[in-house]
């Protein structure tokens, strides 16, 4: 049952204040009450009361409430079935996404948290600094006692959000406020759908934001404890949130997969770049010299053509999609890999398929094909691609995992993966002369920042691949020269006969 007031739109960002409801009859009004004049009116602003299947007459207040308040756009929802504290912001977000919304903030029906505080909170998205605004109140030392919250509640605040701080690589002050306020096409990015639909949709929703790369702000509120009823089981709160933390934490380090913690992908954006470190990229680099001629085939964002250009190489990339990043004077081609190339391959003498040949459909095809272009002039292939021996891999197996994932050895688009025995054979029956092969440790830098323990991670990683390259290189790197096929033979053979005899 819907009941909802139709207002203009003006050019002023669009704000959906959103009103999570459950029995908050005796406290639903003095909320609205409540809700600054200025943010009413200063935005293209509307009210969103969601009642989720309250046991008393919650719904029935919002629309009095409506009734005598005409001048305030406001639109009261009732969930059928009840959907859970995290369900009823999943409904809450959708609806502020397919309405078009510039920014949703979020606030409890009860009146735990002051919505006299939305001007403050609202300021970091409005001057573009946020995508997504928490209030918090741990930020004011001894704030959250003087407000009311049980000693047992703040210690418990304080070490689960130290513990997920950790696990994240966060500063939050606090990761257990409800007062929250997002730009709508942040909330785009991410999964949040996937969620919980019970408390711990909170955790979850922010540890999706710092994978999707968020920018998040912490305000100051103050701290309000009345009569309201808490419906937070505390142990089972607090064992949600570390294993939604932890797993998180395994997933990015690309153990155990979950997609509820990929962000949505937009084009070959999640493939970056890797430099600074022992990397696919890194030694692909410096496996081509200055000012040569390459062809980067399946290129990506082409961040990789931006450093070849500092090399004074002349660049073209190739990929299914126009790169996000353009480099002036290299050339760009879209083409599909798995279809027969319409290109000037001959005009390069390196060629580059880093991550890529896993993509292909028949690699062996997509390797004739490359070589039966090509004369007896000297051409280097450069190629890289996952290895799945790694260690890491087979443990999941053990334990009964496999999971597919966005990016890594499992990214989902792989359609064929190798070890160093089946990579070399793929090369040597392609008609390509290995020059050099070698293992790639695992991209930890990437994983979990620059610092000390990921560089001493990092050799110790490099350390393991000299005992056993293909139980502990994450990836394969091959170096080989071109040799020219036979129908290359034959008319070269032809053409030096018929040159003799003239």
């Amino acid at each position: 049952m819907t009941v909802s007031i139709v207002w203009v739109s003006t050019d002023r960002l669009r704000l959906l204040i959103l009103i999570v409801a459950y029995n908050a009859e005796s406290t639903l009004a003095p909320v609205l009450d409540r809700l600054p004049a200025a943010v009413l009116s200063d935005y293209d602003c509307e009210v969103l009361v969601i009642d989720d299947a309250s046991d008393d007459s919650t719904f029935e207040h919002g629309l009095r409430y409506r009734q005598s308040h005409a001048d305030l756009a406001l639109t009261v929802l009732r969930n059928r079935l009840n959907q859970g504290y995290g369900g009823n912001q999943k409904v809450g977000y959708t609806y502020a996404i397919q309405e078009g919304f510039d920014i949703v903030a979020l606030i409890h029906g009860d009146g735990q948290y002051a919505p006299e505080e939305l001007p403050n909170l609202l300021a970091p998205l409005v001057d573009g600094t946020a995508d997504a605004v928490f209030g918090s109140r741990m930020v004011v030392r001894g704030a959250a006692r003087r407000g009311g919250m049980p000693l047992y509640k703040l210690v418990g605040n304080k070490i689960l959000s130290r513990a997920q701080n950790a696990l994240s690589g966060a500063r939050l002050s606090e990761w257990h406020s409800g007062y929250r306020l997002y730009r709508v096409s942040t909330l785009g990015s991410v999964r949040y759908a996937l969620n919980s639909n019970g408390f711990g949709f909170d955790t979850e929703i922010i540890l999706q934001l710092l994978n999707a790369g968020a920018r998040i702000t912490e305000r100051a509120i103050p701290t309000y404890y009345g009569d309201e009823i808490c419906r937070v089981n505390g142990l089972r709160y607090a064992k949600h949130v570390m294993e939604a933390s932890l797993g998180n934490a395994l997933h990015r380090r690309g153990l155990v997969h979950q997609r509820r913690f990929e962000p949505v992908a937009v084009g070959n954006d999640r493939y970056d770049l890797k430099l600074g470190f022992p990397s696919s990229h890194t030694w692909a680099l410096e496996a081509v010299p200055d000012g040569a001629r390459v062809l980067d085939l399946g290129a990506g964002p082409g961040g990789l053509a931006a450093e070849l250009a500092k090399k004074g190489c002349t660049t073209a990339v190739v990929d299914v999609v126009p790169p996000t990043h353009r480099t002036p004077g290299v050339i760009t081609h879209v083409a599909d890999l798995n279809e027969e190339l319409d290109l000037p391959i001959q005009d390069y003498d390196y060629y580059l398929m880093l991550d890529v040949i896993e993509h292909l459909k028949d690699p062996e095809a997509f390797l004739d094909g490359l070589r039966a272009q090509l004369d007896e002039s000297p051409r280097t292939l450069i190629l890289t691609t996952p290895n799945i021996g790694f260690i890491v891999p087979r443990l999941m197996l053990l334990f009964g995992q496999f999971n597919y994932g966005q990016t890594g050895i499992l990214d989902r688009t792989h359609t064929r993966l190798f070890t160093f025995r089946t990579l070399r054979r793929l090369m040597r029956d392609s008609g390509f002369q290995i020059q050099v092969v070698k293992g790639i440790p695992a991209p930890i830098p990437k994983a979990i920042g620059d610092s000390a323990l990921s560089r001493a991670l990092l050799w110790i990683n490099r350390a393991l691949i000299r005992i056993s390259p293909g139980l502990f290189s994450y990836q394969i790197f091959v170096s080989a020269t071109v040799t020219p096929d036979v129908a290359c033979v034959l008319a070269s053979t032809r053409a030096s006969v018929e040159a003799a005899a003239a």
